[in-house]
């Protein structure tokens, strides 16, 4: 077992207008200026994975797809996820739903956080996501970054002239750091708990 934990940020949303390349990158310069972990970019679009169709979760049989078994090679390298996520109609984006669907093992026993965004910050996105994570076998952070009202609109291009992530440190930055030690703590103790 590696002693270094491996995080992924996976980019939770596809579509071509989406905003979360903003946000990744930010929690994903934060997550590797701590240190002590190795830090990686998954984004979905890089997966081509179809709508799920196999005849049952990889928890019960290997998937017959290929782009789901490349998803799943991907994410067992990984100790533990950071989300970034937009709420869509009070849950998270179907392509999110689906790259979870595509796996189960490869998301078992580990930690992740979430960084979530929208007009109430994502938090309806974000507390579906905990619960999915849940069935997953996963351990959530208790702390969350939630980009949401004021500061959304502020960074967002809905907002008319955007502002850089920065702009908005101070409201999101004590939220990031606490998720990120949580975050480190939960992976360390799974990857243990694993190893056992």
């Amino acid at each position: 077992m590696t002693t270094t934990p491996k995080i992924a940020v996976i980019l939770g949303a596809t579509r071509d207008s989406r905003f979360g390349d903003t946000p990744a990158q930010w929690i994903l310069d934060r997550a590797r200026a701590r240190g002590g972990w190795e830090v990686e970019l998954l984004d979905l679009r890089d997966f081509d994975l179809p709508l799920f169709n196999e005849a049952a979760s990889n928890a019960w049989m290997p998937s017959e797809d290929s782009s789901a078994r490349k998803w799943q090679q991907a994410l067992a390298r990984f100790d533990g996820f950071i989300f970034v996520t937009p709420e869509y109609n009070r849950s998270i984006p179907g392509a999110l739903k689906n790259a979870l669907d595509q796996a189960y093992v490869e998301w078992n026993r580990k930690a992740f956080g979430i960084v979530s965004y929208g007009s109430v910050g994502g938090t309806r996105a974000a507390e579906h996501l905990r619960t999915i994570g849940i069935e997953l076998q996963m351990a959530a952070t208790r702390s969350a970054v939630h980009i949401g009202g004021g500061d959304f609109f502020a960074v967002h291009p809905l907002g008319g002239d955007p502002k850089p992530l920065s702009e908005i440190e101070g409201s999101i930055g004590g939220s990031a750091d606490a998720m990120l030690d949580e975050l480190a703590w939960w992976t360390r103790a799974t990857m243990t708990a694993r190893a056992a």
